[in-house]
């Protein structure tokens, strides 16, 4: 797999629909933000997009893989290179906001990401269509951040 930062024009949007289903809010972050696509063979299979909240501080705003190409271990791959990315830029924080159930918390929770906060009734809130998974609607949403330890020291 390879993984390049890529210009906003290019970044898939069918495939980080796969992580929002709104592309109105993904069109609303993307100019703000750094955009990574993972291809294989040619064929973009992810994506993942980071935004800067303040110095050192940066959230993983989507992050996406095309079904076809799931559950192969490539989330996993583009959730440690969105890691080392932000942490190799000197940042002492990612976060990321997420549902307070589904896989995406386990996946998150394996990479080092731990629980600050939740978002009341966000996704009733900011989304106009209900969100479900296994046949349950995703109301709140949990924020998650891993921090770097060795954030400014040099190796």
């Amino acid at each position: 797999m390879e993984i390049k930062e890529v210009p906003t024009p290019e970044v898939p949007i069918q495939i980080l629909l796969e992580a929002d289903p709104s592309v109105e809010k993904i069109r609303g972050y993307l100019d703000r933000s750094r955009c990574f696509v993972a291809t294989i063979d040619g064929e973009q299979v992810g994506a993942y997009v980071v935004r800067e909240l303040s110095p050192g501080r940066y959230e993983l705003m989507s992050i996406a893989v095309a079904p076809e190409h799931q559950r192969k271990g490539n989330g996993a791959t583009l959730l440690n290179h969105a890691i080392s990315t932000v942490r190799d830029s000197g940042a002492h924080r990612l976060e990321v906001g997420t549902g307070t159930f589904g896989y995406q918390l386990a996946y998150y929770q394996r990479a080092g990401f731990r629980a600050f906060a939740v978002q009341t009734n966000f996704f009733l809130e900011h989304y106009a269509e209900p969100i479900y998974e296994d046949g349950i609607q995703h109301q709140d949403m949990l924020r998650l951040a891993i921090v770097f330890k060795d954030a400014g020291r040099s190796t």
